[in-house]
């Protein structure tokens, strides 16, 4: 990371952050993605910590409830991502359809390549899910976007008005120099030739445009534009 050393805090680490995001849309409340659950201090294989268990709260601090929300749209079934599907159990939503791309249950649940903590999550909410196959309008404004490779089922969505875009990436891209390096390649891609060629189509699609860009784990889970500066991509947060 010596040549992107600005992307680092005070301690020399890549900020890495964990959540979900929230679309208002008609009357529907949409989740993207559902966290890492209530883990509150987690020991990282590469040596870092997770904390968190915040979720819920900060879905309270818009005043909404679990309740309220009526889809929750799963980028894909890494265990950081679905960690508020279910808690002890019980459906955490329990008024909303969970949505996956069906190639994304086959290759972790049926074929068994999911973690125990993802069958943990998913497992009370399988009579919610409704998988989809194709793309299609989640809601008014709101789009799916196949786009494979980190996982099999990999999906971002997409928010848009008019001809202007936002799009949420999931772990397309992991950190934001992953837009920036046409060859840097994330380590838990299942197939990276895939997400490297879909993360670079979509970066070169929205680079000098009013696109937004936001991928899940981004600082402060920020949006931003990519602009070309001496024919090289850069990341622009907003």
């Amino acid at each position: 990371m010596g040549c992107h050393h600005e992307k680092l805090d005070e301690n020399g680490v890549l900020d890495f952050d964990l959540g979900g995001f929230l679309v208002r849309t008609g009357d529907r409340v949409v989740l993207i993605d559902a966290g890492a659950g209530d883990v509150t201090d987690l020991l990282l294989p590469h040596g870092g910590r997770y904390s968190g268990g915040t979720f819920l709260d900060s879905l309270r601090s818009y005043g909404l409830t679990p309740e309220d929300v009526t889809d929750v749209c799963l980028t894909h079934l890494h265990w950081d991502h679905v960690g508020w599907a279910s808690h002890k159990g019980e459906v955490v939503f329990p008024n909303a359809t969970y949505r996956l791309h069906e190639t994304e249950w086959d290759h972790f649940v049926e074929r068994g390549n999911a973690s125990p903590a993802v069958l943990t999550s998913m497992l009370p909410v399988k009579n919610r899910i409704e998988p989809f196959s194709e793309d299609f309008t989640v809601a008014p404004g709101l789009d799916s976007l196949h786009t494979p490779g980190h996982t099999p089922g990999s999906v971002s969505y997409v928010v848009s008005q008019g001809k202007r875009r936002a799009i949420m990436l999931g772990d397309v891209v992991h950190s934001v120099v992953e837009l920036e390096e046409r060859d840097w390649e994330a380590l838990y891609d299942v197939d990276p030739s895939a997400a490297s060629a879909v993360r670079n189509l979509i970066a070169d699609e929205a680079a000098d445009t009013e696109d937004l860009v936001v991928g899940a784990h981004f600082p402060d889970l920020r949006f931003g534009r990519l602009v070309t500066i001496d024919g090289e991509r850069r990341f622009r947060p907003v």
